[in-house]
């Protein structure tokens, strides 16, 4: 990871990687406790990899495929995803996807915790970006849903959106066309929950930025475009049609200033208006995210035009999917790269395409095929 993370222009940095999202994410979403996985792609032979103990069964055909391609990583692997872990290896630093409360107690930096809890809710996000006078969405933020009493509900511009402060992979966001479904979707949330009503934003398209704190520099990572479905995170596609690093970095200097650590990416519309292009910023994502693995890859592999998907298979054995042909070709720049493999355990994938535009939607049509021969 040390290369990619910090662009060959800072001394070899070893890491401890442990991506395990158990902490910090959805319930009840199969497969979350093999995410460990796809951070193998983006470490470096120097560090170490905690993986979850049912990936081991994947190993040798991971590895195989990331040596065909010419992707280097770390070899040295503990088969269980101990937080203890990160603090027991002297002279290496942590690579976490989250930086919460149990990865505070066995690392011991309050100032980055402090910022990532900060802002990590979505309030707290339209407070600090009111103050600094950053574009957003009209929005009313609420300590508790008990709050939204029925005169409020006449007030709001609909649709509108009720979203929970603190949410994961769009859990608890809701689309509301009418006082009514405003009512109705107010019930679905506990007493005492934090929750903003925000406008419907209407956009060509969305917007990750990624930054990245290396020492005390704070530098701008990618910006990609979100391929969604709904309000779900299903890939992204670089190079993005605008990078408007000015709409966001005073924010981004704040959270650097303020401790925070790694990589941490914004959501950011792209909106036309009759005064011309708008950028409004809707959250931020005080972690790595989705986009943040393929990213890194193709920088390591100098990769300049990918998308990224999530594609459902038939499979549960990586050594019964068919990339003969498709997969990454280092003299041609294009191809297949696996990144989060280990769900294919029940039957998901992530995958980068490397190539035109073109040449990505051809390869997503033969990938499905592939994945699912019987259907």
């Amino acid at each position: 990871m040390s290369a990619a993370l910090n662009y060959h222009q800072q001394p070899q940095i070893r890491h401890v990687l442990n991506h395990d999202i158990m902490h910090c994410t959805a319930e009840g979403v199969t497969g979350n406790h093999l995410f460990s996985g796809r951070a193998l792609g983006i470490s470096e032979p120097s560090d170490i990899i905690q993986l979850h103990p049912d990936l081991e069964y994947l190993w040798r055909d991971i590895t195989a495929h990331y040596r065909r391609i010419g992707l280097h990583h770390c070899r040295q692997v503990i088969w269980n995803l101990e937080l203890s872990q990160l603090a027991r290896h002297t002279g290496y630093k942590p690579s976490v996807f989250y930086y919460g409360p149990h990865e505070y107690r066995n690392w011991g930096d309050h100032a980055w915790l402090e910022t990532v809890e900060y802002i990590n809710s979505k309030n707290n996000f339209m407070q600090l970006a009111r103050q600094l006078g950053i574009d957003v969405p009209a929005t009313h933020c609420f300590d508790s849903v008990m709050e939204i009493t029925t005169e409020w509900l006449d007030r709001f511009v609909y649709p509108c959106y009720l979203k929970a402060a603190i949410s994961v992979s769009g859990v608890g966001i809701y689309r509301c066309e009418t006082p009514q479904q405003l009512q109705q979707s107010l019930t679905c949330f506990e007493a005492g929950v934090p929750v903003q009503i925000q406008e419907e934003v209407i956009a060509d398209s969305f917007l990750n930025m990624q930054y990245q704190v290396v020492g005390k520099q704070l530098r701008r990572l990618a910006v990609s475009e979100q391929i969604l479905d709904g309000f779900a995170h299903q890939g992204n596609r670089f190079p993005a049609s605008f990078e408007p690093w000015e709409s966001i970095e005073p924010m981004a200097e704040w959270l650097k200033q303020n401790g925070i650590k790694g990589i941490f990416a914004f959501d950011v519309a792209v909106s036309q208006t009759p005064n011309g292009l708008r950028f409004p910023a809707i959250e931020c994502n005080p972690r790595f995210n989705g986009a943040s693995y393929p990213t890194l890859i193709a920088n390591k592999m100098g990769i300049s035009q990918w998308c990224s998907i999530n594609l459902s298979t038939s499979f549960n054995k990586l050594s019964q999917i068919d990339l003969q042909d498709i997969e990454y070709d280092e003299q041609t720049g294009e191809g297949v790269i696996l990144v989060n493999w280990g769900t294919i355990l029940v039957g998901k994938l992530m995958l980068l395409i490397a190539g035109p535009t073109a040449y990505q939607q051809e390869l997503i049509a033969r990938l499905k095929a592939r994945l699912n021969p019987s259907t």
